[in-house]
């Protein structure tokens, strides 16, 4: 590692800060730029600001998710029954509602692109924020890959163009989308928002279609197992089946925490950022309820436990396609194309913000003149295609994506606690039942992440595997080559200040 600069410690400029004075401290070493980076280093990493305000932002929070309502969380009736899933879904719903409230709090802090990385690196240092944002950017690269081949599925499912589902489709979808979002932010975010539209406005179709053939003895339909511990006909896997179905219970709201990725390119983050988290949630609740009891009362639960768009099967009793059908069908396209679009951004993000600040390779925090971070959105584009391409195994890919998210979950929620112990931050937005809300969120996470195990162990090891490498890369190399003009990086630095000239 080359030399090293130490002096005043600069101010953040993305971050809520005040003035330390004239005094000149060092900076930790972890928080210490190489020398000779350019004076233009950052601006060669600019992201275009003011691009989106909270309606943007709240259908961005909610294109994440959609595709979830689609499909996906039907495989939790196989893992617990009706009444398994709906505890789990409630259960994994608190703990996206304490952890969103968390977040806003949070994004109103720290309003820079890293996201829940920006918040674990100023809470737990370094390797917190390592941690956290490597958890994440496997989640954001692997779900991408795993809807893919959701969409190209449904491409020859619906007959489109006579295509079949294989790696024309997928490179297609990378291809058209990727370059929407190198034209630029603000016109990806509205393109997000129209498609989002289409498919929240198909889901309330399909409920109000759905209502009338209703039947609550439909729910718990699926046969017991006798054998299992606490079993009945609303818990036909036994008490066991309630833990084994919170990963799909958590497809439902999976992706929410995405919105603080936006931070840099929104107007007035402090102020925007906390509204746009709370409508999403909001929003998705309403979603999830509505969705999950008209599919399983209006069909059966043993009939859409194992279908691959269990809204189109609890619309065809007799297995005949009706115009209502072919609606939803149609929609659930629209659903996936939005969470593919939206997840992308949001990887691009997190590999930008990991990067610009030394933890990845910096070049790949590179800005095109549309202020596009194009290699950001490039390279996981590619892993995304060539896992897609190689595996087909997109259930797979999508259990790995949830274990990477459950730990950025259970880091996120203590990086709130952390920072609670320092009253004196301005925090122009408090989590309703402050520190409380974060723990349940904590606790609920970490059963989460468990339960990942339950469902799919060789998608954990290999989550798991991946984690390792990554941290090892962290060890070894870039926690010594870290960047301290990042915004995450002089907003701990400043801490760091503060709290030495606090202990002179």
């Amino acid at each position: 590692m080359g030399p090293q600069r130490s002096g005043s410690v600069p101010l953040p400029s993305s971050a809520p800060h005040r003035l330390l004075g004239s005094r000149a401290v060092s900076l930790p070493s972890a928080s210490r730029e190489p020398a000779g980076e350019p004076d233009d280093y950052l601006e060669r990493r600019r992201l275009r600001r003011g691009s989106a305000g909270w309606l943007l932002l709240t259908g961005l929070g909610v294109a994440y998710v959609v595709s979830g309502d689609y499909s996906g969380w039907n495989f939790g009736l196989a893992e617990g029954g009706f009444g398994g899933l709906a505890i789990a879904m409630v259960l994994m719903g608190a703990m996206y509602a304490c952890m969103v409230f968390a977040l806003a709090e949070l994004s109103s802090i720290l309003p820079t692109a890293g996201g829940g990385y920006g918040f674990a690196r100023r809470a737990l240092g370094p390797w917190g924020g390592f941690l956290t944002g490597t958890a994440i950017l496997i989640e954001y690269v692997l779900a991408p890959a795993a809807i893919s081949i959701f969409i190209g599925d449904y491409v020859e499912s619906l007959g489109l163009f006579g295509l079949e589902s294989g790696w024309p489709v997928y490179l297609a979808c990378f291809i058209i989308f990727i370059g929407i979002h190198l034209w630029g932010v603000g016109e990806a975010l509205r393109f997000s928002f129209v498609v989002t539209g289409i498919a929240v406005a198909a889901l309330v179709v399909f409920a109000l279609a759905a209502l009338p053939e209703f039947d609550a003895s439909s729910l718990d339909d699926i046969p017991v197992d006798s054998s299992a511990l606490g079993a009945s006909s609303w818990l036909p896997m036994g008490l066991l089946g309630i833990w084994a179905a919170f990963p799909f219970g958590m497809w439902f709201f999976l992706g929410v925490e995405g919105v603080p990725l936006a931070a840099e390119e929104t107007r007035e983050p402090a102020r925007t950022l906390p509204r746009a988290i709370r409508w999403s949630m909001g929003i998705l609740v309403v979603l999830a309820l509505m969705t999950f009891f008209t599919a399983a009362g209006a069909r059966g639960s043993s009939a859409i436990q194992d279908a691959g768009n269990p809204l189109v099967e609890a619309l065809q009793p007799d297995g005949e396609a009706t115009v209502l059908s072919r609606i939803v069908n149609y929609a659930g396209l629209a659903g996936l194309i939005a969470s593919f679009f939206s997840l992308i951004y949001a990887g691009s993000r997190q590999l930008f913000a990991l990067s610009r600040a030394g933890y990845l390779p910096r070049f790949l925090s590179l800005t095109s003149s549309r202020r596009a971070p194009y290699l950001g959105l490039v390279v996981p584009g590619a892993i995304g295609f060539a896992l897609a391409a190689s595996t087909g195994n997109g259930a797979r890919m999508l259990n790995i994506a949830v274990f990477g998210a459950t730990i950025s979950y259970a880091l996120m929620s203590l990086s709130h606690i952390v920072l609670r112990r320092e009253p004196e931050l301005p925090r122009p937005y408090r989590t309703p039942g402050g520190v409380l809300t974060s723990s349940v969120a904590l606790v609920l996470a970490c059963a989460a992440l468990v339960a990942t195990f339950l469902v799919d162990v060789t998608a954990a090891f290999i989550a798991l595997a991946v984690y390792i490498v990554a941290l090892a890369y962290f060890g070894l190399y870039s926690r010594r080559h870290l960047v301290a003009k990042a915004p995450e990086e002089e907003f701990a630095a400043l801490a760091a200040a503060e709290a030495e000239l606090t202990r002179d």
